[in-house]
């Protein structure tokens, strides 16, 4: 096998799965077209909106298994017996001969808010009803008192039921597309991809020269980002499975967490990058050809175990190979206080032997309070938030002026401007113009497609439809792209749908201008609204939650426990809180990830332009700062365990390593609550006009600060060697103190074993730390150009201004 084979066997894989998905979705919406075209009259006469199917259709199997589509139907369920509830109770209190242009949009607004209202309600079945809302309202508003007060809503439920069950049946033909098989297929070529890297990494570490090290680096960089895509097949598959067979969930509820699997095998290969990074120089000093030989045969052993996870699939229950164990314990024992990187490299080998839970999720202890934890969220799903109240109005208010708008400008096609965002909301943010924008071309795009087809096949009836089988699966790929994502690859294959799919609609140039300006309605509204709701920025909110991440790092790291007792309960209880504060950064570094995302795609108008790659680069520092938070807590965790064991660990070795743990979490504490207040400020300009109404002075060489000795950064990498070679020191003092006893001996080995990651780990938190200082600095520098920047200067004015 070479060393890249996965990149090209995943490529493949994902390009038959798209093209899979492709073609179901072709043939869900050719179920769709010939149901609608030659199904009997008496089925016809209930299909009154073709449309709405094709809509339905669409979102239900786009990139779907079975699980995903039988979840889709459920929603569809759900959305469908709301809508009829609802509208059936409005037209019945208001009557249809009554219902206006503002009615309908009034209507629209109550309905569309009962709906997105509920937290628990899933945002599949809110789009839904949404669209089904539209529908009945507007059709209503054109064919008045005609049809009566039940069959809008039964034709509407006809149409999206008969959506439903072409995606079931697409789904099934010519074979069932299962959850598990998809995921099985992923987890295999993830395994592959994971034993690659671990080929790349050793070889690396143990390259003769620099260049044929970075020429294994650059491999293993790339079959990282490989190996994060097929991680995210893996999971957006494991809610499809428990639809596949939800008896194994009510029957196996303990069943092991595969994600937390994955990540158990994924953190000490990213680790293993992490050390790599570290080494200055190739070849690395302390490898000489025994611990090469190492090295070597743990990788086949490791290379092994995977290659039968990989053929399995179910996590792989190994027994510890102890001989390779004890191998990476004697060698650490000669190495460990000479060469940190090269050390914690065979720590992550160590894990990777022993399968060790490093990225485990809870603690035994707190199983009951996390239940009693998960009752309280199921109770507050059907209390409103803040944050769903104004999801609620935001939806129901730009429905609300889509449809009223849509229906003054042409009443027969007022349906586009609503149905066009009904299936655009999302509960988060979202970059609201390149959305937009994706839209609208898409649209266009489609309808333009449609229009051309209609005038080449004109004179061969509904053999037209055919020509929607190639541009569905253009479409279908087309919505993985960057230039227009899920909008603009659904919008484009629902135009053409609209076109193509349909009868009876009149001339198709006239119908596609009017669809297109309706759409446009909708849009516009859309972003009205948007821009209303939320007036922040995505670049604002990129500092706010910057801000937040260093301060929730700031816990991380000020929680690291530093107290080796013999009590049992403190230290689980203290790990479990650390392991809490890390799922709290997690969430915030994701936050702040898509906010970047966000920030890079917006229009600047008259902004100062998004510096994209100086926050890319503290992005990447707050990665990597997260998994070596995890390496700290797993390796404190095994040091208080076995420093419990008499014999070892005195008291004064144990003092001198919690004052240098100490040491650190103060110096890199007070350094990122420094950083938190500066990102926090609003500008430069603010900060001097402040300080100037408050008479307080704005030069720090005046001497009037009474704290200008606040602000104490770590004085570049000097210090954070001369912190770790104090560790360091530790370390070689137990290294060098020798045992009779053969267990005492082990147990030192052990120790050994784990206190260097954490000088390792220690280590790289405060490199990373001055990396994010130097980007915080380029940063003002970037939003002040005109002014000289002080990172201790501008600290010492904003205490100053805040103790005032």
């Amino acid at each position: 096998m070479s060393k890249t084979t996965t990149i090209a066997n995943t490529r493949s894989e994902i390009w038959l799965a798209r093209l899979g998905s492709a073609l179901r979705t072709t043939l869900a919406c050719t179920i769709v077209g010939c149901t609608t075209f030659y199904a009997p009259e008496p089925i016809r006469n209930h299909l009154k909106y073709p449309a709405f199917s094709y809509v339905t259709t669409i979102l239900i199997v786009s990139d779907a298994t079975l699980g995903d589509t039988l979840r889709g139907c459920w929603h569809v369920l759900i959305a469908t017996l709301q809508v009829m509830i609802l509208s059936l109770l409005t037209l019945h209190v208001i009557g249809p001969e009554n219902f206006t242009s503002r009615v309908a949009a009034v209507a629209v607004v109550v309905c569309s808010f009962v709906v997105a209202l509920p937290e628990s309600t899933h945002l599949m079945t809110k789009r839904i009803a949404f669209g089904q809302f539209v529908i009945v309202y507007v059709s209503t508003v054109i064919h008045g008192a005609q049809i009566g007060v039940v069959m809008h809503p039964i034709h509407v439920a006809s149409s999206t039921t008969l959506g439903a069950i072409a995606s079931v049946l697409a789904m099934l033909f010519p074979y069932p597309r299962l959850s598990y098989y998809q995921a099985r297929k992923f987890y295999r070529l993830y395994t592959e991809n994971a034993s690659e890297r671990l080929n790349c990494n050793v070889e690396a570490i143990t390259a003769s020269d620099n260049s044929t090290a970075v020429g294994f680096s650059t491999q293993a960089k790339s079959l990282s980002t490989v190996g994060a895509k097929l991680l995210h097949s893996i999971r957006s598959n494991m809610d499809g499975m428990q639809w596949e067979s939800p008896l194994r969930r009510v029957f196996n509820p303990h069943s092991i967490d595969l994600e937390e699997k994955l990540q158990d095998l994924e953190i000490p290969i990213r680790g293993m990058d992490i050390a790599l990074s570290s080494c200055t120089s190739f070849p690395v000093g302390v490898i000489d050809e025994d611990l090469r030989s190492v090295l070597l045969n743990c990788r086949e052993k490791i290379s092994q175990k995977l290659d039968q996870k990989s053929k399995c699939f179910a996590p792989y229950d190994a027994t510890k190979i102890a001989e390779s164990k004890k191998e990476i314990l004697n060698k650490n024992l000669t190495i460990a206080y000479k060469d940190l990187p090269t050390s914690f490299f065979l720590y992550c080998l160590q894990l990777l032997l022993d399968d060790s839970p490093i990225a485990k999720k809870t603690d035994h202890m707190v199983e009951k309070t996390q239940k009693t934890r998960k009752i309280r969220e199921f109770v507050l799903n059907f209390i409103p938030s803040n944050h769903n109240l104004a999801f609620a109005s935001k939806c129901s208010l730009s429905l609300g002026l889509a449809v009223l708008f849509g229906l003054m400008y042409n009443k027969e096609n007022g349906y586009w401007s609503g149905l066009t965002i009904a299936i655009s909301f999302v509960t988060g943010r979202q970059p609201i113009f390149s959305v937009a924008n994706a839209r609208g071309q898409g649209t266009a795009m489609g309808s333009i497609y449609g229009i051309l087809c209609c005038f080449i096949f004109q004179s061969f009836g509904d053999l037209k439809f055919l020509s929607l089988l190639p541009w569905i699966v253009f479409c279908s790929f087309l919505r993985h792209s960057r230039m227009y994502g899920q909008a603009g690859g659904i919008s484009a294959v629902i135009g053409a749908l609209l076109i193509l799919g349909r009868k009876h609609y009149g001339p198709p140039t006239e119908f596609a201008v009017a669809r297109i300006t309706e759409a446009t309605i909708g849009l516009i509204c859309f972003i009205m609204v948007e821009l209303l709701s939320r007036p922040s920025r995505a670049s604002t909110l990129v500092k706010y939650e910057l801000s937040q991440s260093l301060r929730t790092l700031q816990d991380c790291i000020g929680g690291i426990p530093t107290t080796i007792t013999s009590q049992k309960d403190m230290p689980s209880s203290s790990f479990q809180a650390l392991r809490d504060r890390h799922q709290k950064l997690k969430s915030h570094v994701y936050q702040l990830e898509e906010f970047a995302a966000e920030a890079e795609s917006e229009p600047n108008f008259w902004f100062l332009p998004f510096h994209s790659a100086c926050h890319s680069k503290m992005l990447e520092s707050l990665s990597r700062m997260l998994d070596l938070l995890l390496f700290v807590a797993y390796s404190m965790e095994q040091v208080t365990r076995l420093s419990q064991k008499e014999g070892v660990c005195g008291v004064d070795f144990q003092d001198r390593v919690k004052e240098n743990i100490e040491l650190f979490k103060k110096r890199v504490g007070i350094m990122l609550k420094c950083l938190e207040e500066i990102i926090r400020m609003k500008s430069l300009r603010k900060l001097e006009n402040d300080l100037k109404n408050k008479n307080l002075p704005c030069d720090i060489e005046s001497g009037e600060y009474p704290i200008a000795d606040a602000y104490r950064t770590l004085s570049g990498n000097e210090e954070v060697d001369s912190i770790t070679g104090s560790f360091l020191q530790l370390l070689e003092e137990m290294a060098n103190k020798t045992y009779t006893n053969k267990d005492e001996e082990m147990l030192k080995g052990q120790l050994l074993f784990h206190y260097r990651c954490l000088g390792f780990c220690t280590n790289s938190l405060m490199r990373e730390t001055l990396k994010i200082e130097s980007e915080v600095k380029e940063l003002l520098i970037w939003e002040n150009a005109s002014t000289e920047v002080n990172l201790k200067e501008i600290y010492c004015k904003i205490s100053s201004l805040r103790s005032e």
